[in-house]
């Protein structure tokens, strides 16, 4: 089961490096651009958007051998960990506010991947 926890938050923590990338990635695109040939360029132009692409690729191939080696049951639970990660990505990274609430929430998805672990 410990190896099981340690591929989840690594997958996780790809799956939340990816989001933020993506967010940082169409914050750098031109807002008044939304054409289709703007956005393929931006694909192919924008480091931020390949670095989404390389770690949700990442995520996802990591998330295959996950459930070809384990239990559903035990490892799609796990993956609450990226609202963890998310939120504290939202935070540190972003400096974005998080409420109690929350706070609160991630406290009882920790909990709740503990229970699942056991």
């Amino acid at each position: 089961m410990f190896r099981l926890v340690v591929l989840s938050i690594v997958q996780s923590a790809l799956l939340c490096a990816g989001q933020v990338m993506l967010k940082l990635g169409v914050a750098a695109m031109d807002r008044h651009q939304d054409t289709m040939q703007f956005i393929l360029h931006s694909l192919l132009t924008n480091w931020w958007l390949l670095g989404c692409g390389i770690a949700m690729s990442g995520a996802g191939l990591l998330w295959m051998y996950i459930l070809r080696h384990f239990p559903l049951g035990n490892a799609y639970p796990l993956t609450a960990l990226s609202f963890v990660f998310g939120l504290l990505a939202a935070r540190w990274f972003l400096q974005e506010t998080v409420s109690v609430s929350q706070w609160i929430g991630v406290i009882c998805i920790l909990i709740g991947c503990l229970l699942v672990a056991k």
